[in-house]
């Protein structure tokens, strides 16, 4: 199962890491975390539950795509201006 990202980006001359991690069924939170410098900037945590609702039947796959697809959103949003 894969447990996370990372990412280094640059926009507009800034780097941000970009970190997202499955915290597992103890925890059952998706969280990303931006940072610039070794700060955090920004974290961002989506439930299990809330993933799971979109309706697969696959509770592991469901949570490996729903980690990509918060990654790839953020890295997105940051690439376009938005966040933090």
């Amino acid at each position: 199962m894969q447990k996370g990202f990372n990412s280094d980006i640059t926009v507009r001359g800034q780097k941000y890491h970009v970190q997202t991690e499955d915290w597992g069924m103890a925890n059952p939170f998706l969280v990303s975390r931006i940072f610039c410098n070794g700060a955090v900037l920004k974290t961002i945590k989506t439930p299990h539950d809330k993933v799971l609702q979109t309706g697969s039947s696959q509770h592991s796959e469901a949570i490996k795509q729903a980690l990509h697809r918060q990654h790839s959103t953020i890295i997105d949003t940051l690439m376009s201006g938005g966040m933090p």
